[in-house]
């Protein structure tokens, strides 16, 4: 047995208009393929759907029962179909975002949630890696977009520069490091170095910053790594854009390191040059670079 939409279509509007005849005008079809549309489902299902004792069509209580489902099927089928002119428009399944954990998050949500307020259809999903492992893994996965601080460029790959990242040196201000003036590497030998561990499998990006103390250690994201620094276990760059807080109040403090206790990188968007962005990823980039 197969139901037809247009049966049900039928259903719904003849109960909703009252009558066979303002359904045909609702639905722009003459009132005898709606009595046909309505006959035929009654004999699909083998039960009545309208008391046709009166001068109305009266839903029995089997046809109200139908209808209720009805509703159900005929609200899933237009959200198929306005879903599938969404992806008729251009706008792609699905779309996957690699992003370093470095980087601020908050410009990126407020893209997403821009994305999610204009009623853009595609599946999002970001993933979080660390150094190498953010092309790592935009390559194993084939992704669309990877957000970067240090990467292997290519004519195969298109860049696009996002707002500069500034990391300062920072301890505890009971670490031995506070206040000390003019650091040098053979003062911070001795001490525990905390850095973010490289989620990369090849290894491709040599952090130009790590000091390779013979102490090290490697934590899994800069979150947790700045709450190793408050509690004094040790010295390593931050994200001043995590720290802000912090140093404000004294928890952290920069310290004195005389090559230069800060540095600043330009992060880039980076996608597939032959593998054009579809209508979301490109919306994406274009509301985070613009």
């Amino acid at each position: 047995m197969q139901i037809s939409l247009d049966a049900l279509e039928a259903l719904e509007a003849v109960d909703r208009h009252g009558s066979f005849a303002a359904a045909a005008r609702a639905l722009h079809k003459v009132q005898s393929a709606v009595s046909y549309l309505i006959k035929q489902l009654e004999a699909d299902l083998d039960i009545a759907l309208f008391d046709r004792s009166g001068h109305r069509a009266v839903l029995t209580p089997a046809g109200r029962a139908v209808l209720d489902e009805a509703r159900d099927v005929l609200a899933r089928a237009r959200r198929l179909t306005h879903l599938a002119a969404r992806f008729g428009a251009g706008f792609e399944p699905r779309l996957e975002i690699i992003v370093d954990g470095i980087l601020p998050m908050e410009p990126i949500l407020r893209v997403l949630k821009r994305l999610a307020d204009e009623g853009v259809p595609t599946q999002i999903q970001l993933k979080v890696e660390f150094l190498g492992g953010v092309q790592d893994r935009f390559e194993a996965d084939a992704a669309d977009l990877m957000l970067v601080k240090d990467w292997t460029s290519g004519p195969q790959l298109v860049a696009h520069p996002l707002p500069p990242v500034t990391c300062v040196l920072v301890v505890a201000p009971d670490h031995p490091l506070a206040g000390q003036p003019g650091v040098t590497l053979a003062d911070l030998q001795p001490l525990v170095e905390l850095t973010v561990h490289d989620s990369s499998t090849s290894h491709r990006v040599v952090n130009a910053h790590r000091f390779h103390a013979p102490r090290a250690f490697y934590l899994s994201d800069f979150n947790t790594k700045r709450q190793a620094l408050l509690l004094g276990l040790g010295f390593g760059w931050m994200p001043r854009y995590l720290i802000e807080a912090d140093l404000a109040a004294g928890r952290l403090v920069p310290v004195d390191y005389q090559p230069g206790g800060r540095f600043t990188f330009t992060p880039q968007l980076v996608h597939p040059a032959q593998r054009p962005l579809g209508r979301a990823g490109a919306r994406f980039l274009a509301l985070l670079t613009g």
